[in-house]
């Protein structure tokens, strides 16, 4: 009697083992196999961690195996299973993969394809083209749209996470990490609250240091030693938590009536300032966003402000950026003085800080909410709709979109939501931060998620002018890795432009993140279909560096870019594309290490080893 082997691998996060009861059947061309409890006596099958095998006797050989079908009937009290995956050794010795990487919960019942990534055209076979619909058709019911607020890109039809299907919920681990950060987060807020009681004003700047969450590292140590010079201040708008607004400056905006006799004393080229922005020496950053925008009022005991300053900077004569002029609103007037770095030094200081506010107020908002979270989703979400799990753009991006959905879902519900920790704790609070985004989505473009091009529609990418902006530099190091190992993969899966046009599943995909994401608006540049393989490699690549190393640029979050733990894909020329990956990766790697070694202040997060492959890992 001919028999075949099968191996179950079982999760190893919490809870991911269980008691259930498993059956197994096998889908063959030839034939189908009877249901099969996989259980072995005297021992416990299924513990977390676990890697189980069993031996499938069938009445004759089955042919090439198409599907396994693992179903799970409740034995005591329900718990949910994770299934990484599933390997066959068929009576020949051969072996067939079959990746799941998936929770079964309830009473339920799965199907699995064997791992080698196809496009719906290699499906000839009826059962294999009704699994892949079918596969579909499901996920379009679990994974539906909705507006969260107008204006905001769409996202996940769930009020809470617990409303989220199982597959994309915070494993518990993950979830424990997100309650404690909110905690502490909160913790925070109440010495904030407890100073406050004490005190109805910050009496000098010592008093910031009371209320410092305590990083013990050498960068926020000399961050704190030299937070009040102004070459530290022009620096972080190159290499900060955002180096995404700063813009070399071509003509002075109407709105900044600074003249060359106001800010002489700053320009060391005995130049003009006029001249000094021919000669391509002045940058500008611009918080118009932030104009007229409302400050929170949620709090009455506490009256807050907001400004949206203009901030003229100056490349001196040591090539490094420096502030030469702040005007703390748009319009211009003897109610909006310029400030300068000749007024009185808490004068000038404050105008800085003032300016420093308004940063993070857009890069929490807008940078890291709305250009990594947000887009993030919405790619996740439209891959979950139109990507089967066998596709191969599917097993691409799936690591890139890890816990997105779950996360956001989470803010949602906790942070930015009304009387979430946004409206406790910032300026913008109380629908602010909502109208932020309202504004913002009219920037949100495809070319400017175009890591390259963003840098240079800013004028920011000349190394030979601008020698210090590491976040330009390590930025289109991995901007071009990952767009070297998108190409490899593409090229395994699309042999010509037409298979790109002919692929229904992509177009389906990219028409989602279009028609729902960017809510149909032509201007912002987002593809409708995806015509060659060139502009789908372009599209793929702004996935995954927007949802990596942009986030970790942004946010800076642990590590593992190029490394992928599930094995989606089971083929050998892909897994070399990926070690080739990783080796490029390494390269760079050892590049910014070595740039970093003798620097006071090194640059570290957009080295790989330190970005996440996504915006929630």
């Amino acid at each position: 009697m001919p028999s075949y082997t099968v191996t179950v691998a079982t999760g190893s996060q919490w809870f991911a083992g269980t008691d259930d009861y498993i059956y197994l059947s096998l889908v063959g061309s030839a034939g189908c196999s009877e249901k099969h409890l996989l259980d072995k006596a005297f021992y416990n099958d299924f513990e977390r961690g676990a890697v189980d095998s069993y031996d499938i006797p069938v009445d004759e050989e089955l042919g090439e195996i198409q599907l396994v079908k693992i179903e799970k009937r409740k034995y005591w009290l329900h718990d949910d299973w994770y299934l990484k995956y599933v390997t066959l050794k068929t009576p020949h010795g051969d072996y067939v993969e079959f990746p799941c990487y998936r929770w079964i919960t309830g009473d339920s019942e799965i199907v699995l394809r064997d791992g080698r990534a196809k496009l719906a055209r290699d499906d000839q076979i009826h059962i294999l083209k009704q699994h892949r619909r079918k596969e579909l058709e499901t996920r379009q019911k679990q994974y539906r749209w909705m507006e969260w607020n107008p204006g905001f890109p769409l996202s996940i039809d769930a009020k809470c996470h617990k409303d989220l299907p199982r597959d994309i919920q915070f494993d518990s681990e993950k979830g424990v990490d997100f309650v404690l950060n909110y905690s502490k987060a909160m913790e925070n807020l109440f010495i904030n609250r407890f100073m406050h009681m004490f005190q109805s004003s910050w009496h000098d700047f010592a008093d910031f240091e009371k209320i410092f969450v305590k990083i013990s590292n050498t960068i926020s140590e000399r961050v704190m030693q030299h937070w009040q010079e102004d070459l530290m201040f022009g620096y972080q708008f190159l290499n900060g938590c955002n180096p995404v607004l700063i813009r070399r400056c071509t003509q002075l905006p109407p709105k900044l009536p600074v003249t060359t006799d106001m800010v002489e004393c700053s320009l060391e080229r005995q130049l003009t300032l006029e001249q000094e922005i021919q000669e391509g020496n002045i940058f500008i950053v611009d918080y118009e966003l932030l104009d007229g925008i409302d400050a929170n009022k949620t709090d009455p005991c506490t009256r807050q402000f907001l400004a949206a300053p203009i901030c003229l900077l100056y490349k001196n004569l040591a090539n490094k950026i420096v502030p030469i002029a702040i005007q703390l609103n748009q319009t211009p007037g003897d109610e909006n003085p310029i400030f300068l770095p000749s007024d009185a030094k808490y004068d000038w200081l404050l105008a800085k800080i003032w300016v420093r506010s308004s940063d993070f107020h857009v890069h929490q908002t807008i940078t890291h909410l709305l250009r990594t979270h947000l887009v993030s989703e919405v790619f996740g979400i439209a891959m979950y709709r139109q990507l089967p799990a066998v596709h191969p753009i599917f097993k691409l991006l799936v690591a890139h979109v890890r816990f997105t959905i779950a996360i956001n879902t989470k803010a949602r519900e906790q942070l930015i939501c009304e009387y979430g920790l946004f409206d406790k704790a910032n300026a913008t609070g109380g629908g602010g931060h909502v109208q932020m985004v309202q504004r913002a989505m009219q920037d949100l473009t495809y070319s400017s998620l175009r890591f390259p091009e963003a840098i240079r529609a800013r004028g920011m990418d000349s190394t030979k002018d601008i020698p210090y902006y590491f976040y330009r530099d390590d930025g289109l190091r991995v901007w071009e890795a990952i767009r070297s190992f998108v190409a490899e993969i593409v090229d395994l899966y699309y042999e010509n432009d037409q298979v790109v046009a002919e692929d229904v599943e992509l177009q389906a995909f990219a028409k989602d993140v279009y028609m729902y994401g960017m809510r149909g608006n032509k201007a912002s540049g987002f593809p409708k279909a995806l015509r060659s393989c060139e502009q789908l490699t372009e599209y793929l690549t702004v996935i995954i560096f927007t949802a990596s190393a942009q986030h970790a640029a942004v946010n800076f979050g642990q590590l593992f870019l190029g490394m992928y733990p599930e094995e989606h894909f089971i083929e050998k020329p892909v897994k070399e594309a990926m070690a080739r990956f990783r080796k490029n990766l390494e390269a760079i790697v050892s590049v910014i290490a070595e740039r970093n070694k003798n620097k006071k202040l090194p640059y570290y997060y957009l080295s790989p080893d330190r970005i996440p492959n996504s915006v929630a890992i």
